[in-house]
């Protein structure tokens, strides 16, 4: 591949302190990770966002958590057609061979994939209607979300609230999968649906009793 160059020196000079500091001091675990292969008691599927670390926000460290990244944090619905799915493979995995008790879906304020959403679906953005645009036809996961806002009149609160249906959008079509509706049902796995304000650093998780988000 004639396009690929070697890393940048920033990430370099990052990387050989990592290793000679963090990994110096902790090599036996590491290799114990190496040695044993994972086993996390949670998948989270939180945004690409890159102010979103969920590592950080919880404390995490290697091999607790399995995490898949995408944009908005958004689950498909279960579509078994033989094409890729990276999202729904990262699901099957978690839940089929990692055995994880929880996956967790964590949307976040200000979340560029949401608010792309939202102007597609509110006919301001045009360019992410065109059958070539790979944001605009993930977003059109979040369609069924943005119905159930759309009537809220001011637009900065409907696109908040867009970001909490991310949530619980995901969270329906978690349950359309038959390998996950069949371990919630036998009491072997939990879904959780959270989301987290960035700039106040706090984090609030969806009550399915009340249909609500409320403070952690």
């Amino acid at each position: 591949m004639e396009n690929a160059r070697p890393l940048p020196s920033y990430l370099v000079q990052r990387y050989r302190g990592w290793k000679a500091t963090s990994y110096a001091n902790n090599e036996s675990w590491y290799r114990r990770l190496s040695d044993e292969g994972q086993h996390p008691r949670a998948m989270i599927i939180s945004c690409c966002d890159s102010r979103v670390q969920v590592t950080s926000i919880f404390g995490a460290d290697q091999g607790e958590f399995f995490i898949h990244r995408n944009i908005a944090n958004l689950v498909p619905p279960y579509q078994p057609d033989g094409n890729q799915h990276g999202t729904s493979a990262a699901v099957e995995y978690a839940v089929t061979a990692l055995k994880v008790a929880h996956v967790i879906v964590m949307g976040h304020s200000s979340c560029g994939g949401v608010k792309g959403c939202h102007d597609m679906c509110s006919g301001a953005a045009p360019e992410l209607e065109k059958k070539s645009s790979f944001v605009g036809r993930w977003m059109d996961i979040l369609r069924p979300g943005y119905e159930r806002v759309k009537d809220i009149k001011d637009p900065i609160e409907r696109t908040a609230a867009l970001e909490k249906e991310a949530v619980v959008v995901s969270l329906e079509n978690l349950m359309k999968f038959p390998f996950v509706a069949s371990e919630v049902k036998e009491g072997r796995l939990s879904l959780h649906g959270l989301w987290h304000d960035i700039g106040e650093g706090t984090l609030e998780h969806y009550l399915a009793e009340k249909g609500t988000f409320e403070k952690v």
